[in-house]
């Protein structure tokens, strides 16, 4: 379990590191000229990534174990992060360094597909059910952890070196940092954690990917599909476009950008660990549909407001709020895709879940420009949040309750196994 906690820590590190990391340092990167766009298509090249590692390394954490499937997976993420901190600076490589960060972020994402898709299954199958619901808001929770040490540490290195100096060196710290996280991931699973006896006891599929896709368990993925499609445009929007626009409108600094981000996920990680706990009370689908319903409504009106404030404690306030209301429906995530898949598809179908969700919403930098000039800059964001809550509430509407049954499903025993 804490194997899974401080894996997806490093996970979701190394997956904001550079809407938040490089942002500042964008116009020595990629030039001047269509910055916002080069850092959507570097933040999208690591979600289309992340798909196609799950489809690699799911079905092989199926067959040959999660753990040491976690072990090369990570290992994989803080080597392509590595090399990214060593990348040269447009100065000397001209259009090659967007390229070359390009690369190295789609095949950073394979990895980090591939990661999750053992980590998190492993973790799961070693907690009890009356405790699945906390340990996944622990593990979901991680997410704006990992934002908010982010948004902190590049807080500071502004503050400590300076704009101009972050942006010719400075911004190599955090993917140094978050490439030591993961290679100490890769030795902490070497000596401490081994695959459930769930798994071990379970027999093995030998075309897992196939039987998600394509076989018996094909319902459970598409309806998971359009759940996790609603979270990812909520993620898409309240983090990744909320930062850029603060930051465009011109009435906040970096520093004053990163100090929002960072007041902001601390309060949703706390939302995310709770909403966790919440599900095993309420059960699973009962929260998805409530809260998909109630955050179609007050997900676009908070975010409104936020741009009504011209800064200030307020605006701090309702950007956190956007958080509460949008991304800590993560929370339960960790707990229900891993009782919706049988323990011989497990991590096939919890990585391609996840991850294949991901694409559509990941595209906004193509969709969301030609939406904004026909309903307006705000008004268009405002609409893909109310669209996100309403696909929450269709996906899990969809599906069964997995709390009050252990987490059997029609076709699969998965929560037999998993108690």
């Amino acid at each position: 379990m804490r194997g899974g906690v401080l894996g997806n820590f490093v996970d979701q590190f190394d997956i904001f590191l550079p809407i938040i990391a490089l942002a500042p340092a964008a116009a020595s990167l990629y030039g001047t000229e269509d910055m916002a766009t080069n850092a959507g298509l570097i933040f999208v090249a690591t979600l289309i990534g992340r798909p196609l590692g799950a489809a690699i390394f799911g079905p092989i954490a199926d067959r040959i174990g999660r753990t040491t499937t976690t072990r090369i997976t990570i290992g994989g993420v803080g080597l392509t992060t590595a090399l990214i901190a060593a990348v040269p600076g447009q100065n000397l490589f001209g259009s090659g360094t967007l390229l070359t960060i390009l690369a190295l972020r789609f095949l950073g994402g394979i990895f980090i597909g591939g990661g999750y898709t053992a980590a998190v299954p492993l973790a799961m199958e070693w907690t009890l059910p009356r405790r699945r619901g906390l340990v996944s808001g622990l593990i979901m929770w991680m997410s704006p952890w990992a934002n908010a040490s982010i948004a902190a540490l590049v807080f500071a290195l502004l503050g400590i070196l300076g704009p101009d100096r972050y942006s010719d060196w400075g911004w190599r710290i955090p993917f140094v940092v978050g490439a030591l996280m993961a290679l100490g991931m890769v030795e902490y699973y070497r000596r401490n954690v081994s695959d459930s006896p769930i798994w071990t006891r379970a027999a093995k599929a030998s075309t897992p990917l196939r039987d998600v896709l394509f076989g018996p368990y094909r319902r459970q993925l598409w309806q998971v599909f359009v759940l996790m499609s609603g979270m990812w445009l909520f993620t898409n929007m309240a983090i990744a476009v909320l930062a850029g626009q603060l930051k465009a409108g011109g009435q906040l600094s970096d520093q004053d950008v990163s100090f929002a981000m960072l007041c902001a996920t601390v309060v949703s990680a706390l939302a995310m660990a709770g909403s966790g706990h919440l599900s095993t009370l309420t059960g699973r689908r009962s929260f998805f549909v409530g809260f998909g319903i109630v955050s179609a409504v007050l997900a676009p009106t908070v975010y409104l407001a936020v741009f009504r404030e011209a800064g200030g404690p307020a605006l701090v306030l309702l950007v956190a709020a956007l958080q509460v209301v949008t991304v800590s429906v993560y929370g339960p995530v960790a707990a229900y895709l891993t009782e919706r898949f049988p323990t011989a598809v497990r991590s096939s179908g919890y990585g391609v879940a996840y991850s294949l969700s991901i694409v559509l919403p990941a595209l906004y930098p193509f969709y969301l420009p030609p939406l904004q000039r026909v309903l307006g800059e705000h008004l268009a964001v405002a609409a893909l949040l109310a669209l996100a809550g309403f696909l929450v509430a269709t996906g899990a509407f969809m599906g069964p309750e997995t709390r009050s049954r252990t987490g059997i499903d029609a076709v699969g025993t998965a929560g037999a196994e998993l108690s």
